[in-house]
């Protein structure tokens, strides 16, 4: 028997697995966009009513940009792109993990630009679990 493989990532997932990560902070800028930082700098972004597809901004590494853009479903984020911040707004067309996995390197993106002190307090780097069936 095999498990239908899950896709996309709603606001209320990405909160949970953000939430226990260290440093993360959540708020809402823009209207309704849920905004998640660690160390006060932005690492991803999404509507958190659902509006625009369930649109999902985050940082990507600079060798990633041109790639992952030129994917179908993903274009370089609005105000954003400079940075190297991508848009998935076709959420649904991508594997849950695959979503997860690409905002836990943003996360590390991001955390490894703050200071080494800030660093060390926040402790080790989080994982995701690997489902092995």
């Amino acid at each position: 028997m095999t498990r239908k493989q899950a896709n996309g990532l709603t606001a209320a997932q990405l909160d949970a697995l953000c939430r226990r990560w260290p440093g993360v902070t959540r708020d809402t800028k823009w209207g309704v966009d849920m905004v998640l930082s660690v160390g006060g700098k932005m690492f991803a972004v999404m509507p958190s009513d659902g509006s625009e597809g369930g649109r999902l901004s985050f940082k990507v590494a600079d060798e990633r940009f041109l790639e992952l853009t030129d994917q179908p479903g993903i274009i370089p984020a609005p105000y954003l792109a400079r940075a190297h911040w991508i848009s998935i707004t076709e959420p649904q067309r991508f594997a849950t993990a695959e979503l997860t996995a690409f905002v836990l390197d943003a996360y590390v993106l991001i955390r490894a630009k703050l200071t080494k002190k800030l660093q060390a307090e926040l402790g080790p780097l989080p994982t995701l679990k690997v489902d092995k069936k």
